[in-house]
């Protein structure tokens, strides 16, 4: 099996003015060595979002002028930009789309799970939400619901500019629209600590930048209130869980359908051990999207889940018990199909590839973990 990981490409929403280039310079800005392909979709002939990012990104960025993305008459745009971004000599760990503020997040998100390049996955849809012009926006824009119900994670920006009351009072609405489980993440000019949608690249790589590890080592520091306090980081907790014992995979998906609001990120790799499954599984969370991508063992690297749950207001030890919980002393004496709850959100094996003679012909659907049921798979079929 190939050991290179598929490129994600996340998508960045939200209706003009919510403050998504804003966002997204800000990621571009703290990247911390993760080299990223950018796609700006502007909605007119002149591409001034375009314009204001072009300078952070370089050669690995193209834009789509003079019309809406989710709007190609067949997507072969797109696919030919992201064929390109994806070429191994750029070297790019992860893509993002910001779409035009007229996008239909839905219809982009079916071009993207639609797309047959095997280097790249979708890795999740972010809704940027204007927290000084929500409601203006929503009697404006009543697709606004609909957009929001289909986010994996959602940006509150601008709440430097709304009293506290306000922005309760909006977290509250955003709460309702939301499918369960939607994480909202409070921001002002448009910061986001970027390990909220990505992986930082690894430490020795970046050349002596602060790993997200290190600013909440940085942030503890500072626990009387010191300079640091109103970083954006400061807000954020990281909790770490390494079992060497496997896991149960329909206890640990349990767990990540009963996973509090404030988890806003999973990530690492997880031994199952089940007979037949004994690769080791990266898991990767945004939100609500949900994703576990399958691949070999390094020569000599020990059997053992390693996860990092980053979130704001969790509960560390309770997190860390539930885990524990999941943990399964007999592996090997696992039947295949207990399997089935992760695999439908792994990529489906390719053609050539022999399929579980233990697993339905429709076990992962014909589109992926999106034609499955559950929290992490949104309904496309009916309006909220």
């Amino acid at each position: 099996m190939n050991s290179v990981q598929p490129i994600p490409v996340v998508v960045l929403a939200g209706f003009l003015g919510s403050g998504k280039t804003t966002v997204l310079n800000h990621l571009l800005a703290n990247r911390g060595g993760t080299r990223i392909g950018v796609v700006v979709n502007d909605f007119g002939s002149i591409e001034i979002d375009a314009m204001s990012v072009a300078g952070q990104v370089g050669d690995s960025m193209v834009s789509l002028g003079g019309g809406c993305l989710c709007c190609a008459v067949d997507g072969s745009e797109l696919d030919a930009y992201l064929d390109r971004l994806a070429a191994p000599v750029h070297r790019i760990d992860v893509i993002v789309i910001e779409a035009s503020g007229l996008a239909e997040p839905q219809e982009m998100i079916r071009m993207l799970i639609a797309n047959e390049n095997p280097a790249i996955r979708y890795g999740g849809l972010v809704q940027v939400v204007d927290a000084a012009e929500f409601d203006r926006t929503r009697a404006a824009h009543p697709e606004t619901d609909r957009h929001l119900a289909v986010a994996d994670l959602v940006v509150l920006n601008k709440t430097d500019r709304v009293d506290p009351a306000e922005r309760s009072r909006i977290e509250g609405e955003l709460a309702a629209l939301c499918a369960p489980g939607t994480p909202v993440v409070g921001a002002d000019h448009g910061r986001i600590d970027p390990e909220m949608l990505f992986d930082r690249r690894p430490w020795a790589e970046t050349r002596g930048q602060l790993s997200f590890e290190d600013l909440i080592a940085e942030a503890a520091q500072d626990h009387d209130g010191g300079a640091h306090a109103g970083h954006a980081h400061a807000r954020y907790e990281s909790v770490e869980f390494t079992s060497d014992q496997a896991l149960s995979p329909r206890r640990l998906i349990n767990f990540l359908d009963r996973r509090p609001a404030g988890l806003y990120r999973i990530k690492g790799f997880v031994w199952f051990g089940v007979p037949g499954h004994e690769e080791r599984y990266e898991v990767h969370a945004v939100g609500r999207f949900l994703r576990f991508g399958p691949g070999p063992w390094g020569r000599g690297e020990p059997r053992r889940t390693q996860l990092v749950l980053i979130g704001a207001g969790i509960d560390g030890p309770g997190l860390l018990r539930e885990l524990e919980a999941c943990r399964e002393p007999a592996p090997h004496e696992a039947r295949p199909e207990s399997m089935w709850a992760v695999l439908r959100y792994a990529p489906r094996p390719a053609p050539t590839e022999p399929s579980d003679p233990f697993a339905p012909e429709d076990a992962l659907g014909p589109e992926g973990p999106f034609d499955s049921e559950g929290p992490f798979a949104p309904d496309f079929t009916q309006e909220p």
